[in-house]
């Protein structure tokens, strides 16, 4: 189960016609209440999808008893119209399920600068709502409608002191921050205070799906959405309920970099010994962009010269360190030592799906980690046909 895992929450994916192939790709999700808190985070990029504009509004009143959501088309770069669309879906599901259209929060991922198929899109939310229901059909059928390049969906759930959370999320290119060319819907049955879920779903975010990069390129639809049934009856202490969502969006995020468009390895890059967090962030991420360095990784080369490279990119200012004072390992073989040649790289061994990469730049004591993946022939044969 994932999304209707908690109580109080109802869903449905089904095929609405949107792509051409016969699989899911329209999606609902219910707050059946007694209570109807939303809280969100989405992209920073300033081109914006019009989902995007519509569903902020919706979370900042911090109410919301449905979400609609589409795969195939992003509604992105669609002007007015694109934004009428989505207002459209809202009145439409908002008439379905009894609420405000304001209390609607509307979703698309797909191909950029293309019209919804508005007849479509509306008699699909029809038919989902007339076949809501719980359980692990429902929530797989879910997460099945909001994938695009997806190969298997993502669904996770947690519990924290008797409150249920779950969830589901699509992504597999364009990750990078802020989040993922990612959609990511989260439900709770605990009860919430509003600020405090806000406060508790950035800071989840931040630590996770914040902290995956796998292509550098950022998405104009990214949205994590939360919605709290309150039906559970739990109150929540916010330090439990950044513990859950943290734990639950850690887990989500993962998935992401496990499914990353034609990868071969999961990266994970650790930095110690930075100034602050913001510095170690900084290393991390400028380490995981580097098409030098994720190509080496894809032959299976742990070619640290690139990676010290990709350190030394840093600027002083934002992260202080002496380059020759880095240390690199690579699975556990230290292969760069006080800024020079290390152990022999012939040692590493980089058979297996997973590769970290640590870091140590002996500046201070802050720490971070971002995961990535490896760049392959798939990726970029992937990427050159997806609208064609």
């Amino acid at each position: 189960m994932s999304v209707t895992f908690p109580l109080g929450f109802r869903a449905r994916g089904i095929r609405a016609g949107l792509r051409n192939a016969p699989v899911p790709d329209l999606a609902l999700i219910i707050n059946d209440g007694p209570r109807d808190c939303v809280a969100g985070v989405f992209t920073t990029n300033r081109v914006c999808a019009a989902p995007v504009r519509w569903s902020r509004e919706v979370v900042a009143d911090h109410k919301a008893r449905a979400v609609i959501v589409n795969s195939a088309v992003a509604n992105a770069c669609t002007g007015n119209d694109g934004l009428a669309d989505s207002k459209r879906e809202a009145e439409y599901v908002a008439a379905l399920v009894g609420c405000e259209p304001h209390e609607v929060v509307v979703a698309s991922t797909g191909v950029i600068g293309v019209r919804l198929d508005m007849p479509s899109i509306l008699k699909g939310a029809a038919i989902a709502h007339s076949s809501l229901g719980k359980g692990d059909v429902v929530d797989e059928s879910a997460a099945r409608a909001i994938m695009t390049t997806d190969t298997v969906p993502k669904t996770a759930t947690v519990e924290n002191n008797g409150a249920r959370f779950g969830g589901i999320a699509k992504g597999a290119g364009m990750l990078a921050p802020q989040l993922a060319t990612m959609l990511v819907f989260v439900t709770t049955d605990a009860v919430v205070d509003a600020e405090e879920f806000q406060d508790a779903l950035a800071q989840a975010c931040e630590v996770t799906f914040s902290r995956v990069d796998s292509d550098a390129c950022m998405s104009t639809n990214d949205t994590v959405v939360a919605m709290a049934s309150g039906a559970s009856g739990v109150t929540m202490s916010k330090e439990d309920l950044v513990c859950a969502l943290t734990q639950l969006c850690a887990n989500l995020a993962r998935q992401l970099v496990a499914d990353a468009e034609g990868s071969h390895h999961d990266v994970k890059v650790t930095v110690r010994g930075a100034t602050t967090t913001k510095a170690a962030v900084a290393v991390a991420r400028e380490v995981t962009r580097s098409n030098l360095v994720k190509t080496a990784i894809a032959g299976n080369d742990p070619n640290w010269g690139r990676i010290l490279a990709a350190v030394g990119c840093v600027p002083e200012s934002v992260a202080p360190f002496d380059p020759d004072a880095v240390d690199v390992s690579v699975n556990g073989i230290q292969v760069c030592r006080s800024g020079g040649i290390g152990d022999d790289r012939d040692l590493v061994d980089m058979s297996s799906r997973e590769v970290h990469i640590d870091i140590e730049l002996h500046a201070g004591e802050a720490e971070a980690a971002v995961w990535t993946n490896d760049l392959t022939h798939e990726y970029v044969e992937e990427n050159s046909a997806y609208t064609s």
